[in-house]
């Protein structure tokens, strides 16, 4: 099976890329890289890294082509110093054992953009700009960012660009020391994520949907717990939520799924005029998996809704299409699998993989969920991530493909 390593650039052994190029081809058996080209924050326990301890940063590991950006509002912190090309490094590296690039970018999620101009992030139906991380994906700047990224990354010579955060955010992941001691259930948690900016009540309203009366029922739903009422004891699903809320409401969170395609489409677009090709992650699978590995409920796709996914809709506009299998169940990631080759249709679906806790117990537990992966459509499986896995378990990734290339023959 095709398969690649997720790592970030700060990750790279100062010195020893051509060793780590090498233990990828040779010792873990992955035919490419997938590097953070553009990331967000985030601090990490890294094991066997450059620091135990290690500080990731907004922005982008290489210098922003300004034929890209000239003019535009939102500008790429540059994270490299100049006359260093840590991505052409690997690149070149890459290149000399055959082994394939990925520019793995992060789009929408961007607290210092965020920070920096308000009126891009999404804002809450109270009128609150207070989750500076997400930025709108129906904001012309945002739009417009995103497909300079998209080229941006493009231009480094990569196979693909592997589009992360192309989508509506949520709302426990908009900034950092996220606090409520309000209780907030699952469809009041849902309301207070959703977008209400002009441009999403636009889009909306352009999709036949009463803006209004959903921002309305929102506000209504969440005044509910904000005065001491306990939440909905209600699972979310679009029935629900049209059950509590009305149509209004629930039309209003279908309505986003054409802001989320239109800006893929535009983004592959970009990307193909650059000469490679855009990979669109869907993370649902970690929003279910994420903190135990064990999710529960509806299968990923048909959940895919609440950040504004349609997966066959953005599967139809991109050029390869990437789920997060977080799960520690055997039965579960095929079955989570098998929903989205379904509805991807044709569309090359990579999965997700993390070879350690909380998902993964052993090398034969990975092997078996690389094979189930394969035999539920994945064309390729990744695995995530170097800089945060201990060497005992990336040790176990040759293993698994190697018993998934066996049971292949």
């Amino acid at each position: 099976m095709d398969s690649s390593l997720y790592l970030g650039v700060e990750d790279l052994p100062p010195g020893g890329l051509d060793l780590l190029v090498r233990d990828v081809a040779d010792v873990y058996g992955c035919g490419g890289i997938s590097v953070a080209a553009a990331y967000h924050e985030a601090r990490d326990v890294t094991p066997h890294g450059p620091q135990r301890l290690t500080l990731r940063r907004d922005g982008v590991h290489f210098a922003p082509p300004a034929d890209l950006f000239d003019g535009l509002l939102l500008q790429p912190t540059v994270l490299v110093s100049p006359g260093t090309e840590p991505l052409a490094e690997l690149r070149r590296g890459t290149r000399s054992r055959g082994l394939s690039l990925h520019g793995w970018t992060v789009f929408c999620h961007q607290a210092t953009l965020g920070l920096a101009h308000p009126e891009v992030t999404q804002e809450s139906c109270f009128g609150d700009r207070a989750a500076p991380a997400d930025l709108c994906p129906a904001n012309p700047h945002v739009q417009a960012y995103a497909v300079a990224l998209g080229r941006a990354v493009a231009r480094l010579g990569v196979e693909s660009v592997v589009a992360e955060s192309l989508h509506h955010g949520l709302f426990g992941h908009g900034y950092h020391h996220e606090r409520s001691f309000v209780r907030l259930g699952a469809v009041e948690e849902f309301c207070f994520g959703l977008c209400f900016c002009p441009h999403c009540l636009r889009a909306a309203g352009s999709a036949g949907v009463d803006a209004a009366a959903a921002r309305r029922s929102a506000i209504w739903l969440l005044e509910r717990v904000l005065t001491g009422e306990q939440p909905l004891a209600l699972a979310l699903s679009p029935e629900s939520l049209a059950e509590v809320g009305g149509d209004a409401l629930a039309g209003y969170a279908a309505a986003r799924a054409g802001t989320v395609t239109s800006l893929a489409a535009a983004v592959a677009a970009g990307v193909r005029e650059e000469g490679s090709t855009l990979v669109f992650i869907d993370l649902t699978g970690a929003v279910k998996g994420y903190a135990d590995g064990r999710p529960s409920g509806a299968l990923a796709v048909e959940d895919a809704w609440q950040v504004g996914i349609d997966p066959a809709a953005v599967a139809a506009v991109v050029d390869g299409y990437a789920v997060l299998g977080y799960a520690h169940d055997v039965t579960r990631l095929s079955q989570d699998v098998a929903g989205y080759r379904a509805a991807v249709g044709a569309t090359p679906l990579r999965v997700v993989l993390r070879p350690w806790t909380p998902d993964t117990g052993s090398a034969d537990h990975l092997a078996a969920k690389v094979t189930a992966a394969r035999d539920a459509g994945a064309d390729a499986v990744d695995f995530y991530h170097y800089g945060l896995v201990p060497r005992t378990g990336l040790a176990r990734i040759p293993t698994a493909l190697n018993r998934a290339t066996r049971n292949d023959g």
